[in-house]
């Protein structure tokens, strides 16, 4: 499928930039790694919004928040750094 767009000069001459950099190989190339960054932005956005929903219908009790904290230690802890 095609897309015609029309974009400010500025914009332009910044893609083209990108595109003599060798950054991406074509206007096109660098037009749609940046539809593909900003629809899985949107995504990762929604997915947070419905995380917070739902810690907002059930928050989570006390021991809850324990065994999560203690499981965050524990990974931490077991990282080679």
């Amino acid at each position: 499928m095609q897309i015609a767009v029309r974009i400010p000069t500025a914009l332009a001459e910044r893609l083209d930039a990108l595109v003599s950099s060798g950054a991406y190989e074509t206007r096109a190339d660098a037009v749609r790694a940046a539809l593909e960054a900003l629809l899985d932005a949107e995504r990762r956005a929604d997915v947070g919004r419905r995380i917070v929903e739902g810690y907002r219908r059930i928050p989570q009790d006390d021991a809850e928040v324990a065994a999560a904290e203690d499981a965050a230690s524990r990974s931490i802890d077991e990282e080679p750094w």
